[in-house]
């Protein structure tokens, strides 16, 4: 037994319906009688693969940095990429009217 439907059996749960195909429906059937599972255990764990487990709020730079997302952009052959509020080039008519 699942440690999801251990949960499930323990504590109030809500039902719902919904409507499938008929082909899906059968797969569904089939895949119980292999498994020996009820048909809503392997709908709860499908949901629960898909839906993912529900996780503590995490900052946004962690989640960032586990994406791989922090540091992505490279800085190619040439110089690092400088802070461009400090470059007198990008300055240049800052604060003056058009």
């Amino acid at each position: 037994m699942s440690d999801i439907y251990a949960i499930m059996s323990d504590m109030a749960s809500a039902r719902i319906t919904i409507r499938i195909p008929e082909t899906l429906g059968q797969r569904l059937r089939h895949r119980s009688r292999i498994k020996g599972q009820p048909e809503s255990e392997l709908v709860r764990e499908a949901l629960e693969t898909y839906l993912g487990q529900p996780s503590e709020a995490r900052p946004a730079y962690e989640l960032a940095e586990e994406a791989g997302l922090i540091g992505c952009i490279g800085r190619g052959r040439k110089s690092p990429a400088t802070d461009l509020s400090s470059s007198p080039r990008h300055l240049d008519g800052f604060g003056k009217p058009k």
